[in-house]
């Protein structure tokens, strides 16, 4: 037996990785990043193939990797982990940007830490690039504020990873489905982002008050973390 849900008590922070130059960049959003060594210090990126940021690393053979705080908006996930580089060429034009040694592009909004790697290695491994690099930059920004971990963001901001994450899991293959719930004021889960419509909390950044059913929701509401509207949405227990 293997119980899918097990992988999602592993703890990861959330990440922004970037990489281009002063011309053009982009990035995406990651929780699998991680320190390889100490000396010298080399950090490690797992990125999905289809990202349109992988070919732009292999290309400029460097990365920059950005701590989120929990103050992190859902705009920013949702502009980083649900838009794709190939059709929004623009994802970091209305950013805060820095340009390190490598020429990089460096997130800076709502950031703990920034890292800025030289990248000295490429390990495939099936859907997925292991990126690592060695650090010629690091820095604190906020470093008072708590680092956006991935629990907190399933938890606190009811999401789950973009489909091309390595955390993600298709939960039609997960033997521990439950099923769903028609119950009164039932929840309603994004088919897209995973974000989890609750009627007892509302959406207070969109003007929707608790106590508010799903169906009484403007029909020009849309998911607050990856902007589809509610016919993209299922009920759950």
């Amino acid at each position: 037996m293997i119980n899918l849900d097990a992988l999602l008590s592993i703890p990861y922070g959330m990440f922004v990785v970037c990489s281009g130059n002063k011309t053009f960049g982009n990035g995406f959003l990651s929780n699998v990043v991680f320190q390889i060594t100490a000396t010298p210090p080399r950090m490690g990126v797992c990125c999905s193939k289809d990202n349109f940021t992988a070919n732009m690393i292999l290309e400029n053979k460097s990365f920059s990797i950005s701590l989120l705080s929990q103050e992190t908006p859902a705009s920013v996930i949702r502009t980083f982990g649900y838009q794709s580089g190939k059709d929004n060429k623009q994802k970091l034009a209305a950013c805060t940007l820095k340009y390190g040694s490598c020429n990089v592009p460096i997130y800076l909004d709502h950031t703990i830490s920034y890292f800025e790697c030289k990248l000295s290695q490429t390990v495939e491994v099936g859907s997925h690039y292991i990126f690592i690099g060695e650090v010629v930059e690091a820095n604190f920004l906020n470093d008072n504020l708590q680092a956006m971990t991935y629990e907190y963001y399933r938890k606190v901001m009811k999401g789950k990873s973009p489909k091309n994450a390595p955390t993600y899991i298709d939960n039609s293959i997960n033997i521990n489905l439950k099923t769903k719930n028609m119950s009164t004021l039932k929840k309603y889960e994004c088919d897209v982002c995973g974000y989890v419509y609750d009627p007892a909390i509302g959406d207070e950044d969109s003007g929707i008050k608790p106590g508010t059913a799903f169906e009484d929701l403007p029909d020009d509401w849309v998911c607050p973390l990856c902007g589809v509207g509610k016919d993209n949405f299922t009920a759950i227990d």
